[in-house]
């Protein structure tokens, strides 16, 4: 066992896995059989499936890339999932994690991981569509390094608020701000997918560090998936009810935590390294309209 601590809170890290369990996180869902809760959507021959069905392997060579979607949809709730990225060189690749509605006005929430030269950290960056529009990306560097063991990357999402987690410490929100104007996904339900994929174009220095693939093939895993979310029936009134069962709609789950804003605020001065917020040039002096609203 291994402990850190973070702006005063004590990160257990135990089978090197951070848990941070606040109250809130209460509810829990066992990890199931990949093998029956996705499929794979392209690149057979480059996914690998362990003996008990837990962990995938999606790798990424010359030939192709790999990705897996869920074989249900959802509309509110929490998903997790631990990846462990690419070791190494890894300029130009993209290992995703992320919720898609995949219609024409898409909605889309995006882990995308940004592989990087050897003795540089990965980049997280996050992205919001909402009706179709996104342009909202957020990038951080990790505190930790994403390649030497399985970390947990969690979405709530609820008719409040979106809340990306890495390791539980929340790193994004993007409130529900519809009643000023602001997009928020609220009516179509998404599936889970996972990919791998050749982002040389853009992902590493703006395109300028290409794959190298002598250093191939290259391989990210996922296991220990949590769904704990509203299937998708055809109503969405009953996705948006607050419930026992939707735990995640719940008043408690309406905003951060205290404790949660402090890591919050700690994430953004330590490690937030671009907000489109914060880039005014980009959008010719007139950011979105969330930027200058509240977050909790």
């Amino acid at each position: 066992m291994n402990i850190r601590f973070i702006d005063g809170y004590i990160f257990v890290v135990l089978v090197s896995t951070i848990i941070f369990s606040p109250s809130s996180f209460a509810s829990v869902v066992p990890p199931e059989d990949f093998s029956k809760d996705f499929y794979t959507a392209w690149g057979p021959s480059h996914v690998n499936r362990s003996a008990d069905g837990e962990t995938i392997s999606l790798k990424l060579d010359q030939e192709s890339g790999a990705a897996f979607v869920s074989n249900n949809m959802f509309l509110f709730g929490q998903m997790d999932m631990q990846i462990k990225l690419i070791s190494g060189y890894s300029a130009g690749t993209v290992v995703a994690f992320y919720l898609t509605s995949d219609q024409q006005n898409h909605d889309e929430l995006d882990f995308e991981f940004l592989g990087n030269v050897e003795g540089q950290p990965y980049i997280l960056q996050t992205n919001v569509f909402a009706d179709g529009y996104d342009n909202r990306e957020e990038r951080i560097n990790l505190w930790f390094d994403p390649t030497m063991d399985f970390h947990t990357y969690s979405i709530l999402w609820n008719i409040y608020q979106l809340v990306f987690m890495v390791d539980w410490v929340p790193i994004r929100v993007y409130r529900n701000h519809a009643d000023k104007g602001v997009a928020f996904p609220m009516q179509q339900p998404m599936s889970i997918k996972g990919s791998i994929w050749n982002g040389e174009d853009w992902a590493t220095r703006g395109g300028k560090d290409k794959i190298d693939w002598s250093k191939g093939p290259f391989i990210a895993s996922f296991r220990n998936h949590k769904i704990d979310a509203c299937f998708w029936t055809g109503d969405p009134s009953v996705c948006r009810a607050a419930s026992s069962t939707n735990w995640w709609n719940q008043d408690s789950f309406s905003s951060l935590t205290w404790r949660q804003r402090r890591l919050f605020k700690w994430v953004r001065i330590n490690h937030l390294i671009y907000d489109y917020c914060q880039d005014s040039k980009r959008f010719n002096d007139s950011l979105p309209p969330e930027c200058s609203l509240p977050k909790y």
